[in-house]
């Protein structure tokens, strides 16, 4: 925003007179002269009138809205003009044939113009004037921001391999101002290298970005993004990366299931290959030696029955692609038949063992309880004094018991002799 004195109304008039006195004839010159000084001399002066705007910013196709403001009013006339000054509004008259300008407001201390519609055309110094001694002007800039008109993205080749380095552009057409690009890989954000190319008044921005690219990335997108004062959330393009990459080998054992293999017993490998594009031949070898006779080969698997230690040796199994080619290794070797039996008996004998010692010791408990209760019944039968068992002459006297048979009535009577 700027502002600007003009000449007052009386050094316009004391300009114009001394110039028409300089033309007119001598007999004319003094009584012009007098003429135009009189009506300078007519014309009110200001008495320091404040007339200010503010700049606007505008998307391209929006509103802009100008507003020439007055601080101190006194009823002087107020005019907007365009850039190439011409009157859009006289106070509230339209002189421009131009119906995207609209009176939104019109006071003595306001004129309010809305433009509908704006372009890039419309970007510009507009003046707003008022009539005073000496007159003013003030002008307001609008700068009307254009988002980008198209955005592309251009992978050098649609199918990479692994491990190989691409070229991917970007490209955010005719901006103004010119745009910032920014490059994911996934969530990842990437740098890339940016490019600005102006053309009347409008900027295309191109950004490259080199990327190498593994076998993760197959199926990944890469995104441009678009950061720009006139976009509002996320304007952004993507692309989504296509890598081929040589297969992936896997040997699982599918027999016998306790991965144990013995004399006699039979023996079955599958092998897994992954790749892009998919491996569309799996072969099995053996390493360093010829394939048993007795194996049988059917597409990923491998089949030996009725295994024996000439078995032993290393298995391959090898896939391949246009990428390129990978294997896997299984090493056989061949236990004896009764592999894992011993350890297997062993641990039955302990189990038995154990079973045997805890009957035994629950048998002694319960023959230690019955006595015990036999003890406590039988209590005052067997219980000696002390005076029975008394030391005497180093000798002591045992307590005898005597188990007499009564001839007369055939019973037993227990007798306890004490001395």
């Amino acid at each position: 925003m700027a502002s600007a004195v003009l000449p007052s109304g009386s050094q316009c008039a004391a300009a114009v007179a001394a110039v028409a006195a300089a033309a007119a004839p001598p007999g004319l010159r003094l009584r012009l002269l007098l003429l135009l000084l009189s009506a300078a001399a007519l014309i009110p002066t200001g008495d320091g009138q404040n007339l200010f705007t503010k700049d606007v910013t505008v998307i391209e196709g929006e509103v802009a809205t100008i507003s020439c403001q007055v601080n101190k009013s006194d009823d002087s006339v107020i005019q907007l003009l365009n850039p190439n000054r011409q009157t859009i509004y006289f106070r509230d008259f339209r002189p421009l044939k131009d119906s995207r300008f609209q009176l939104l407001n019109f006071s003595s201390s306001e004129l309010k113009v809305s433009l509908t519609n704006v372009s890039i055309s419309d970007e510009g110094r507009y003046f707003c004037q008022l009539y005073t001694d000496p007159p003013q002007e003030s002008y307001t800039t609008i700068t009307v921001l254009v988002p980008p008109r198209n955005l592309m993205i251009d992978i050098q080749k649609d199918t990479a391999v692994e491990g190989e380095e691409i070229e991917v552009n970007c490209t955010a057409m005719a901006s103004k101002p010119a745009t910032t690009i920014r490059w994911f890989k996934g969530n990842k954000e990437l740098k890339g290298k940016s490019e600005v190319e102006e053309w009347s008044d409008m900027y295309t921005v191109t950004s490259q970005l080199m990327l190498k690219v593994h076998k993760e990335d197959d199926g990944v997108p890469v995104i441009c993004q678009v950061e720009h004062p006139a976009v509002t959330g996320n304007l952004q393009t993507q692309r989504y990366l296509e890598v081929q990459y040589k297969p992936q080998v896997h040997i699982q054992m599918t027999y016998p299931l306790q991965g144990l293999t013995r004399e006699g017993d039979a023996l079955e490998l599958t092998c897994e290959a992954i790749g892009k594009p998919q491996p569309v031949m799996v072969t099995w070898v053996r390493v360093d030696d010829e394939m048993p006779q007795h194996a049988v080969l059917s597409g990923p698997n491998l089949f030996i029955n009725n295994l024996n230690k000439t078995d032993n040796g290393t298995y391959r199994c090898e896939a391949s692609n246009i990428v390129g080619k990978a294997h896997s290794d299984y090493m056989l070797y061949v236990y004896d038949s009764r592999a894992g039996e011993e350890g297997a008996i062993r641990a039955v004998d302990h189990a038995v063992i154990g079973g045997v010692v805890a009957v035994v010791v629950f048998a002694m408990l319960c023959l230690l309880i019955i006595l015990g209760r036999y003890f406590a019944r039988h209590k005052g039968v067997f219980s000696l004094t002390s005076s029975q068992n008394k030391v005497m002459g180093g000798y002591s006297v045992a307590v005898r018991s005597m188990h007499l048979l009564s001839f007369g009535q055939g019973r037993e009577n227990a007798i306890t002799v004490v001395n």
